[in-house]
């Protein structure tokens, strides 16, 4: 199986394709049973962590790309 690769969709959820482990902050493994897996990035699913396609009904928007994300902090604190 390839690396894992995570790849965001615009207006829509993070899908996990690949080889990879899904553990909570505790390190329990969260069972996925799938190699393919769709991540929330609206907030409001109510499987979340995973994605149930609540982002349609809320016209949740988000780019597919890093150019229109928030920008981080540099390490000394200034806006980049």
């Amino acid at each position: 199986m390839s690396p894992a690769r995570v790849v965001p969709y615009r207006d829509g959820p993070y899908l996990v394709r690949g080889e990879f482990e899904f553990v909570d902050q505790d390190g329990n493994v969260i069972e996925t049973r799938r190699g393919t897996i769709a991540l929330c990035r609206c907030g409001a699913s109510r499987t979340k962590p995973f994605c149930d396609g609540t982002h349609k009904a809320i016209g949740f928007k988000a780019p597919s790309d890093a150019s229109d994300q928030p920008l981080r902090p540099k390490p000394d604190g200034d806006q980049a």
